[in-house]
């Protein structure tokens, strides 16, 4: 084998080295250059969670930023005499701003401030007024010449509960039917008593 074939091999070679290096370099910087947007994304996404106000997506009108508040308030709500039961998978959770949870269908947890029970209600898929309890198979419990819905905030009966906002340690009884005022007192009695369970 010559020098000048010795020299273009080893020219060839010098030159795929410096190809290849070249194309591992342009390569490298791509990557980086990928991996520097998604680092500016994720961080700008992480900023503004973090600095979140009330315009969060899903936020219900008028409430305060998410963790702004953690209360607990106790509620019953009776039909006809029975207890609904909130404690059912369909009523957990359905919302971070107020809900129930833990399999527990009496203690409702507020994670904001300016959360009202309306919108409680409505993530249920439950929408309550100052007349009326409908429920998502539209059954409806409304105040009629024979039966009432009626509304009781700590002791004291209120009109309406759709515009409330619940305040930690209070004591919330909704019922619907003929109760006399004594059945009454037995009810405020059973909700005052209702266990509140903090998480």
């Amino acid at each position: 084998m010559g020098r000048k074939e010795r020299r273009e091999r080893e020219e060839k070679r010098e030159n795929y080295a410096t190809k290849r290096s070249s194309e591992k370099r342009k390569n490298m910087m791509i990557a980086i250059g990928v991996f520097a947007v998604i680092a500016v994304i994720v961080g700008y996404s992480v900023w503004v969670f973090m600095n979140m106000t009330t315009n969060a997506p899903g936020a219900p009108e008028g409430a305060g930023t998410l963790g702004s508040e953690h209360s607990h308030a106790a509620m019953l709500v009776k039909i006809f005499g029975d207890t609904f039961d909130f404690s059912l998978p369909a009523y957990q959770i359905k919302t971070s701003w107020i809900h129930f949870e833990g399999g527990d269908g009496t203690t409702v947890h507020k994670h904001a401030t300016g959360v009202k029970l309306g919108f409680l209600f409505n993530s249920m898929k439950l929408q309550v007024d100052d007349k009326c309890l409908i429920f998502q198979d539209g059954r409806q419990f409304c105040t009629n010449e024979d039966y009432s819905l009626r509304f009781f905030i700590n002791d004291q009966e209120v009109n309406d509960v759709a515009g409330y906002e619940p305040m930690d340690q209070d004591r919330i009884l909704i019922v619907y039917g003929s109760e006399t005022p004594e059945e009454i007192q037995e009810l405020l009695k059973q909700v005052d008593t209702q266990a509140i369970i903090e998480r």
